[in-house]
C-alpha cells in the first residue's frame, strides 16, 4: 500500500488487482515452494479476486459498494483496510480506517473483556492513553455489565458482538468501513448501533458501506461501485448503480416462485428497543385475507397493517414494496416519503391502512412485503416478506405491467 500523500482524497486506488494462488491439497503448497520454480506448470492455479480496480473517494464522501457474492467486495474492503496487500496497481488510504467486517477479530476468547478492549484497540492503532480515556464509554455502549472482567469465551454471541462493535466505533477513524454491520445483537443494540454509525456520518466521516440491501445504499450513500466478477462495472450516483444493478439481478430466473408467508404472532408487549409487525391483511370490497383478487383499473386495495414497538421509541415508519413472480420490485410505498405517521397508543400498538384506488397493475399474480422502519425510515425492524398474494384479472387486451394514463387526440 502506497502511503504518498494526497490531500484531496481519502481513498486513491489505481489499477488495483489481487490475485489468489489455489491449491488443491496442502503438500502442494510445499511442492511448490520446493520445486515449484523450475516447473512449467506450476501446482496451483490462479483466481484474480480484482483486476483493474480504479477509484477515487473523497474526505466525507459516503460511497456504497454493491455487488453479487463473489463479486470481490470483501477482498476490496479488506485491501483498504490493510489486512491484504495488492497484486497489482497502487492504493492509497489517507487517515485511521476503522472496519466493521469480522466483528471480533483478534479478540482472545481466554482474556476477559477489559483485556481483549486493550488488546483490540491496539490492534486498531489506538494508544493505551487514548484507551483509558475512552474505556468507560466504550464498556457503557457495549452494555455487557459485569461480564467485562469475565473471559470472552463465557460470553454470549450477542454480548461478544456488542463489545467488538463498541470497541471498533470508539476509535474516532476518519475512514468507516462498513460490511453488513448495521444492526448486531438484539433489538435495542441493533438501534444503538446504527445510530453511532449515523453520527459518523453527519460528523463528516469518510464511509464505504457494502451491503446487498439496495434501499440502505440508496438512502445512506451519495454514490455507489458496483463490482461484477472482479472488475468495477459501473459507478456513479447511488440512484443510478443500485437501478441498474436492480433491473439486472431482476432479470427472470427459472423456476423463481414466490410464495406469501404468514406472520407469526408476536408478545403485545415488545422489548426495549424492538418494534415487530403483528399483522397485515388485504381488503378488496367484501373479500379479507392474505390472498384477494382484484380487477385491474377498478377494485380498490387496501392494506390493513398491524404492529407493535417499545413505546420509549419514536413512531416507526412503514415501507410497502410490490414485486411480481420473478422477484422484481414493481412500486413502493413509504410513510415517511408520503409525509403520513402511523397512530400509536401508550402501549405501543400502533395501525395504519394503504389505499390503492383503482389498482392500475395489469393481469398477473403480484406479492406484498412490508417493513417496520425507523422514525428516519433507514433502518429495519421488522419485515414480512411476500405476505399478501394479489391475483390481478384484466378487461381488454393492454399489455404490459400497468395501465398508465393516456388519452387519444386526432
Amino acid at each position: 500500500m502506497s502511503s504518498s500523500p494526497n490531500r484531496e482524497a481519502a481513498i486513491v486506488a489505481s489499477d488495483l488487482g489481487k490475485r489468489y494462488e489455489l491449491f488443491a491439497q496442502p503438500q502442494d503448497r510445499l511442492k511448490q515452494m520446493l520445486w515449484g520454480r523450475w516447473r512449467r506448470q506450476p501446482y496451483f492455479t490462479t483466481h484474480w479476486a480484482l483486476q483493474d480496480i480504479s477509484i477515487r473517494i473523497a474526505p466525507g464522501e459516503v460511497v456504497g459498494l454493491i455487488g453479487r457474492n463473489g463479486a470481490g467486495k470483501s477482498s476490496l474492503l479488506q485491501l483498504i483496510c490493510g489486512t491484504l496487500a495488492p497484486t497489482t496497481g497502487q492504493l492509497q488510504v489517507q487517515g485511521r480506517v476503522a472496519a466493521l467486517l469480522e466483528l471480533g477479530a483478534g479478540f482472545n476468547p481466554d482474556f476477559t473483556g477489559l483485556e481483549n478492549i486493550y488488546m483490540n484497540a491496539a490492534i486498531l492503532g489506538m494508544r493505551r492513553e487514548e484507551v483509558d480515556q475512552k474505556l468507560e464509554s466504550i464498556v457503557a455502549f457495549a452494555d455487557i455489565g459485569d461480564f467485562v472482567r469475565q473471559p470472552v469465551k463465557t460470553y454470549s454471541s450477542g454480548m461478544f458482538m456488542r463489545l467488538a462493535f463498541s470497541v471498533a466505533t470508539s476509535m474516532e477513524p476518519d475512514i468507516l468501513v462498513i460490511d453488513e454491520a448495521l444492526s448486531v445483537g438484539d433489538g435495542a443494540f441493533a438501534r444503538k448501533s446504527f445510530e453511532r454509525i449515523m453520527q459518523m456520518k453527519e460528523q463528516g466521516k469518510t464511509i464505504l458501506f457494502c451491503s446487498h440491501s439496495m434501499y440502505q445504499v440508496e438512502a445512506l450513500c451519495s454514490r455507489a461501485l458496483w463490482l461484477e466478477k472482479g472488475r468495477l462495472r459501473m459507478q456513479g450516483s447511488a440512484a443510478d448503480v443500485t437501478a441498474a444493478y436492480q433491473t439486472e439481478i431482476d432479470a427472470p430466473q427459472a423456476g423463481t416462485k414466490a410464495t406469501a408467508a404468514a406472520l407469526a404472532p408476536v408478545a403485545p408487549a415488545p422489548g426495549a428497543g424492538v418494534g415487530r409487525l403483528v399483522s397485515v391483511r388485504a381488503q378488496v370490497g367484501a373479500q379479507q385475507g392474505t390472498d384477494v383478487s382484484l380487477r385491474s383499473g377498478h377494485s380498490d386495495l387496501e392494506l390493513h397493517i398491524a404492529f407493535v414497538i417499545d413505546p420509549l421509541l419514536p413512531v416507526p415508519g412503514l415501507g410497502v414494496g410490490i414485486s411480481d413472480s420473478h422477484e422484481r420490485t414493481i412500486s413502493s410505498a413509504i410513510s415517511q416519503e408520503d409525509g403520513f405517521t402511523p397512530s400509536i397508543d401508550a402501549q405501543g400498538r400502533g395501525s395504519a391502512v394503504l389505499r390503492f384506488s383503482g389498482f392500475p397493475l395489469l393481469k398477473g399474480s403480484y406479492f406484498v412485503t412490508v417493513i417496520l422502519l425507523t422514525e428516519d425510515g433507514l433502518h429495519p425492524y421488522d419485515m414480512a416478506k411476500h405476505c399478501i398474494t394479489l391475483r390481478v384479472t384484466q378487461d381488454g387486451l393492454t399489455q404490459g405491467v400497468v395501465a398508465l394514463p393516456h388519452q387519444w387526440n386526432a
